[in-house]
């Protein structure tokens, strides 16, 4: 067992390096880094794109134990086995004091490989962070069974749960059952100079998409739902779709297919915050989510946020705020929308206070937490 003050060293294995789960990592990675921990990536080769490669660029000088990427697929298949084999042998060698799993793949990788390093004889603590994902299945379809049974299995190889809002700790209470291990709810956070307003470009439009192009975010309700803002508001509005992902190209039809083209476009992934200067509004119309972070980074940059009422997110705005419409119903997201052009004190008057809302959601007070329960499990 470490002491109290030694420095730990630290892996955080995660498949996809896209997205909230890569964000939260390289967050607790950075904050750690620089309190002097030693920290380490696992993570798939075949994900993402040039955005994150440069992602990748700007953590490496965080990561004194290094930067491994081997092929993950999404869904289980026989290749599982060899990629389980490969991380296995690198970790060992980095002999870490933690292993903490992202989203299921990365929650197999640090409870397995940390359970035979035990049975090895090395003091690792072992830990598993769902992000979603998992819990997105239904227990009432036969592979929702089959993966939270899985889900429920795999408790007896870790050490601790770490649920980064409350709705997901309940939501896995609910699915999966109450933890049979530690478990602790930590809010993700965001860097301190992500809390500086950002400018609005002199070219700003209406509202704002940003995130993965795939249904589950809910592009196509955003798209329905500003043809019906327009009609709302009885003017032309305009809005721009930034990202990328597996359903751009279905987007980029219905946008057509809408007579969208000269008021609606698409643009490639991009850094939020340059991001948020083209507009003053950011919807999130998510059919799901855990505690996206767009929320947390548009709140932080001065931006009004529409959002579905899905996941962490009225954890974040408020239970019963304003801003909070039905999942994957264009025409509530629509009304809020409309609601947010037409009030000038709408902003004000819906979005959290900015002093609550940073003394909750800070990278320094999640990195902090989430050692001192690295410490306690430790200990």
């Amino acid at each position: 067992m470490p002491s109290p003050q030694r420095p730990l060293r630290i892996i955080h294995c995660f498949r996809s390096p896209v997205g909230g789960i890569f964000r939260h990592v390289r967050d607790l990675a950075e904050q750690h880094a620089g309190a002097g921990h030693q920290v380490g990536i696992l993570c798939d080769s075949s994900t993402g794109g040039e955005h994150e490669e440069r992602l990748f660029e700007q953590i490496r000088p965080h990561l004194a134990l290094g930067l491994i990427r081997l092929p993950i697929r999404r869904s289980i298949s026989p290749s599982d086995i060899g990629a389980l084999w490969t991380s296995y042998k690198q970790i060992k060698a980095l002999r870490p004091d933690v292993l903490h799993g992202h989203g299921a793949k990365g929650g197999v990788l640090a409870r397995i490989i940390g359970s035979v390093l035990r049975v090895n004889r090395y003091c690792v603590a072992r830990f598993y962070s769902p992000h979603g994902g998992t819990m997105h299945f239904e227990p009432r379809s036969l592979s929702g069974q089959t993966v939270l049974r899985l889900e429920r299995l795999q408790e007896r190889f870790g050490d601790a749960l770490v649920f980064v809002c409350d709705y997901e700790q309940q939501t896995y209470e609910r699915k999966v059952g109450k933890p049979i291990r530690l478990s602790r709810r930590i809010y993700n956070g965001i860097g301190e100079d992500e809390f500086e307003p950002v400018a609005l470009s002199a070219d700003a439009v209406d509202f704002l998409y940003i995130g993965m192009l795939r249904d589950l975010k809910g592009p196509d309700v955003f798209i329905d739902a500003f043809v019906r803002t327009e009609a709302l508001a009885g003017r032309l509005l305009r809005a721009k779709i930034i990202g990328d992902g597996p359903d751009r190209d279905r987007y980029a039809k219905m946008i057509v297919d809408r007579g969208l083209s000269d008021r609606v476009s698409l643009m490639p992934a991009m850094p939020t915050r340059q991001a948020f200067a083209l507009s003053p509004r950011v919807v999130v119309p998510s059919r799901a989510e855990a505690m996206p972070y767009i929320v947390l980074e548009a709140l932080a940059a001065g931006r009004a946020v529409i959002a579905s009422r899905v996941g962490g997110i009225p954890e974040v705005l408020g239970a019963e705020s304003p801003a909070l419409a039905i999942p994957g119903d264009a025409a509530d997201l629509a009304r809020i929308m409309a609601q947010s052009l037409d009030d000038p004190g709408w902003q004000q008057r819906v979005m959290p206070p900015a002093d609550a809302f940073k003394s909750r959601f800070s990278a320094k007070v999640m990195a902090r937490d989430m050692l001192d329960f690295y410490r306690r499990v430790l200990a």
